[in-house]
């Protein structure tokens, strides 16, 4: 039996640590996280800016290797992979919305968006075509030969939105989605991901600070100072509270 089928894990996270030395200077960002997050699960991090929560995902997602502890994704730890293995796991099986969205400029929103595919194998017809359809469904597919700069800032999240969910990975891991997107346009998008990318061999992680869509959380984990300090799983208590 693997161990994602064993344990439900899609994301389990054991003593995570991770420090920055900037010139000279060592600064903590992880101190000793546990965090695990089940198969079809929306899971959120919230808590101030500085605490850790963006460096986390950047671990979960293999973008950034930890110093200590353990971390798997689907049973699997990229720490233990080659890195041409580690990038194709990556590859096909994350996607990763930036805060910073990080669009290539001169690409089109539909190159943009197909890059994921083009990594993966397709065809760039193929490509293109899902690409577009992505795009359709967070609302830009009239957009789909718009250079960024001809975006607005909430068109470019959702045009990195779409670069995540196009290849159907099993994992999306999100920092700030909706930070740049008015009320309906967001709760639009978090009803778009959920569908997507909650299944049963599937799971979420979102880092935020827009209270507005913690409704759509299975759980909620609180960090401060590169901890965890609080998971709460009946997510009314947290909205109310």
């Amino acid at each position: 039996m693997s161990i994602e089928t064993e344990n439900n894990l899609a994301v389990d996270c054991r003593g995570v640590t991770k420090t920055y030395d900037t010139g000279g200077t060592k600064v903590t960002a992880l101190r000793g996280i546990d965090l695990t997050v089940k198969h079809g699960e929306l899971m959120m991090l919230v808590g101030p800016s500085g605490c850790g929560k963006t460096t986390l995902i950047s671990v979960v997602a293999g973008i950034l290797d930890r110093d200590g502890g353990e971390c798997t994704v689907f049973g699997r730890d990229f720490q233990k992979m080659r890195p041409g293995e580690r990038t194709r796991f990556r590859g096909e099986n994350i996607g990763f919305v930036f805060q910073a969205f990080n669009l290539l400029p001169t690409l089109t929103a539909a190159e943009n968006v197909a890059v994921p595919m083009l990594i993966n194998g397709s065809s760039r017809v193929e490509a293109l075509d899902r690409a577009g359809e992505a795009l359709s469904r967070v609302g830009l597919g009239d957009r789909l030969h718009s250079l960024p700069k001809q975006l607005s800032g909430g068109q470019q999240q959702r045009v990195a939105i779409a670069r995540a969910l196009v290849h159907s990975p099993r994992l999306i891991v999100c920092d700030e989605p909706t930070s740049a997107l008015d009320h309906e346009t967001g709760h639009r998008v978090m009803e778009l991901m959920r569908e997507v990318a909650v299944g049963p061999d599937r799971a979420l992680v979102i880092v935020t600070h827009d209270s507005r869509i913690f409704e759509f959380a299975d759980r909620i984990a609180k960090m401060d100072d590169g901890r965890i300090v609080e998971v709460t799983e009946k997510v009314r208590d947290f909205v109310e509270n």
